[in-house]
């Protein structure tokens, strides 16, 4: 039972909101977070379970005749993932009654909030594909619905900056058009997941994971067609769309025009994470149904080199923005794609666990400084009543708490050790290195990158002098000033967090390692695993490297203030073309726009004038020419038949009347004696009848 309370409180929570709102706004802000902090509860009672390797499944009817059922599936994956979604979105549910404060249509805040939590367990906890994929489309609507929450559009809501565009297209754009970005774009790949799913449903009978693990006879079919690959991939499909990959990742970072808490919530600890969780549950079931790896290969190569590309393609744009919230948006992008490297090495290695561990490992750590960083990020945007850290500056005295926090979700994200980041990084790096030397490499280049562009972050927002926008803050009166409690307190508990989970992340590491290769090896009989070195040298020593490197240029250019890096690019051409290049998103986002938005609109409209000149103006001129010609021969008729039978009846009638006038006489004896002559002819012509 427990399980399903799991997913099914915070859902609850979301249909009360309406009706406790009518009590005071109060009780609907605190009913809405003791129903997500009750879902943490029930999560967390679930975790000796999975360190116990014990797995709990349940299941009802549901459509019995497609022999399809409802239910759990509590093993050490559901667990674990659960757990990270239901205690960091508790504690951002806590964060937003200071951050949401006084802001309008909060009961809509609320229910979207615990509505989309609720979802997010349902995908976890699902024990097969379709009801899965009814959690996948539920927090897609929960997604839309909060990014888009200032609907109103006020011009100080848009994400970009303000006249930015890119082949004369706008890269500036409102809460509501980012909400349908989202929305449209994940659709795309949630379309592939379903055929995906559903190809599966035609050759395996069922969407349940225990059933397509047990009875492997659907792989056997869809291999002899050349098919296993393409279903594989298909369902990736769904996995790119939600966790932003490429080449549908442009929707996350336009997404920022939502409220940092929602930014908190589904960019950085679960949402997106979805698609990892995805990759995850499906990759031993693919593995074991192959019947051997080979005949797998080309899904995991594809998921190892969509998530490296990724990575590196978002990293370059997070260390060129301006905005706070998109470099985390660029960074968060960047980090998935790690993960998905790692489940794509666990397919392609001898041991799965090492990259199926570290993938899950870094989706942990991720959550949790992501989440972090996201908050704080928050707290400074109210603080200062700018989004662009060139407006910021020299606020580590003003705001000491959101400074350390941030500054160690930060150094966890470089990979700085001791903290978490360091392990999960060190463990994905560990794992790619034995398999492809071309995927370790872009993954080292994206890590120095990370590196520079989280202290060109701490940088830009806390070192240095103050903006001239800080001056005339504080000039109006506005002094900018810590959160409070109830915004600092849940990223403090988070970047303790990572402090604690890097002093033990050795011992996690290896307990992971127990947990989620222990049971993928007896849950679904992977036969790849064996023994792995917890630390590979190679890996910390590019760590290493990679953090002196771009630690100190992060360091001499934007802590230190020794270069002026706007001015080197703007005197050199390449330099400034890259810069341009890298701003403009590679002129990905724009090409999309170019063919998807205004190549759609020009040809619908090019069809439509073609439809309207070419068929209905030619045919409304060949109504009128008929009309005219039918009126002409009309015209003709009337003078000619018509007019001349009227006429000539009007003329016989004359004729006939002056016939008339000549026999009337006015004499009675005459028109009697005619009565008489007419009566006898009509007898006699009645006797010869």
């Amino acid at each position: 039972m427990v399980p399903w309370l799991v997913w099914i409180l915070p859902l609850i929570g979301a249909m009360l909101t309406p009706f406790v709102a009518k009590v005071g706004e109060k009780a609907r802000d605190y009913v809405a977070v003791a129903f997500s902090f009750l879902a943490a509860v029930f999560a967390a009672s679930l975790i000796p379970m999975a360190l116990a390797g014990e797995i709990v499944h349940s299941q009802v009817e549901w459509i019995p005749t497609l022999h399809i059922t409802a239910g759990v599936l509590a093993d050490p994956l559901s667990i674990l993932m659960a757990n990270v979604v239901a205690w960091i979105s508790f504690l951002i549910m806590v964060y937003s009654i200071g951050y949401m404060k006084g802001e309008a249509n909060l009961t809509r805040y609320w229910f979207f909030m615990n509505f989309f939590i609720a979802n997010m367990l349902l995908i976890v906890l699902s024990d097969n594909f379709l009801q899965l994929f009814f959690g996948w489309e539920g927090v897609g609507l929960a997604s839309y619905a909060l990014i888009g929450f200032w609907h109103t559009d006020e011009k100080e809501r848009w994400v970009g900056k303000p006249g930015h565009q890119a082949w004369k297209l706008p890269q500036t754009y409102s809460p509501s058009h980012a909400g349908m970005k989202a929305l449209v774009t994940t659709r795309v790949g949630d379309i592939a997941f379903l055929i995906g799913i559903l190809m599966l449903f035609a050759f395996a009978g069922t969407f349940d994971y225990g059933r397509l693990a047990a009875d492997t006879s659907w792989a056997r079919e869809l291999a002899a067609l050349g098919l296993l690959a393409p279903v594989a991939i298909l369902i990736f499909g769904g996995a790119i769309g939600k966790s932003a990959q490429f080449p549908l990742h442009v929707w996350l970072p336009d997404a920022m025009a939502g409220p940092t808490a929602v930014s908190a919530l589904i960019h950085a600890a679960t949402m997106v994470k979805a698609g990892v969780f995805l990759v995850a549950r499906v990759a031993p079931i693919f593995v074991v149904a192959a019947g051997s790896i080979g005949l797998i290969m080309p899904f995991f190569e594809t998921v190892a080199w969509v998530g490296a590309f990724t990575a590196f393609l978002a990293a370059t744009q997070a260390m060129v923005s301006k905005e706070v919230k998109k470099v985390l948006a660029y960074s968060t992008v960047s980090q998935i794609g790690f993960m998905m490297l790692a489940l794509g090495v666990a397919g392609l290695s001898g041991d799965f666990a090492a990259g199926y561990t570290a993938g899950f490992f870094h989706l942990t750590s991720h959550a949790i400084f992501k989440a972090a960083l996201f908050m704080g990020a928050g707290t400074l945007l109210h603080a200062t009543k700018t989004k662009y850290m060139d407006e910021m500056g020299g606020l580590r005295g003003e705001m000491k708490i959101t400074f350390a926090a941030m500054v160690i979700a930060a150094a966890s994200l470089s990979g700085i050790p001791p903290l978490s980041g360091f392990w999960s990084k060190d463990s994905i790096l560990g794992a790619v290195l034995p398999v492809s030397s071309p995927l370790f490499i872009i993954a080292v280049v994206t890590s120095l990158i990370t590196v520079f562009y989280s202290f060109r972050m701490i940088g830009l927002i806390f070192f240095g002098a103050k903006s001239q926008h800080l001056e005339k803050l504080q000039k109006e009166g506005h002094h900018v000033h810590e959160a409070p409690a109830v915004m600092w307190v849940p990223y403090s508990i988070l970047a303790a967090a990572t402090v604690g989970m890097g002093f033990a992340g050795l011992f996690l590491e290896g307990l992971l390692r127990d947990t989620l290769g222990g049971y993928v090896e007896h849950f679904y009989h992977v036969p790849t695993l064996h023994a792995h070195e917890v630390i590979s040298i190679p890996a910390v020593m590019s760590s290493l490297v990679v953090i002196g490197i771009g630690g100190f240029l992060g360091y001499y250019f934007y802590i230190s203030r020794r270069g002026d890096p706007a001015r080197i690019i703007e005197s050199n051409i390449v330099l400034k073309t890259l810069y341009m290049f890298l701003e403009n998103r590679w002129y990905i986002n724009a090409l999309y726009y170019k063919i998807f938005v205004d190549g759609i609109l020009h040809s619908s409209i090019g069809l439509f004038k073609r439809l309207e000149k070419g068929v209905i103006d030619r045919s409304s001129d060949a109504a009128a020419s008929g009309s005219i010609l039918a009126a002409a021969a009309g015209n003709k008729f009337d003078v000619h038949v018509v007019d001349a039978v009227v006429n000539g009846s009007a003329g016989a009638g004359q004729k006939f009347s002056s016939l008339l006038r000549k026999i009337q006489t006015g004499i009675t004896e005459q028109y009697a004696f005619a009565f008489a002559v007419g009566i006898g002819l009509l007898i006699i012509v009645m006797f010869l009848l």
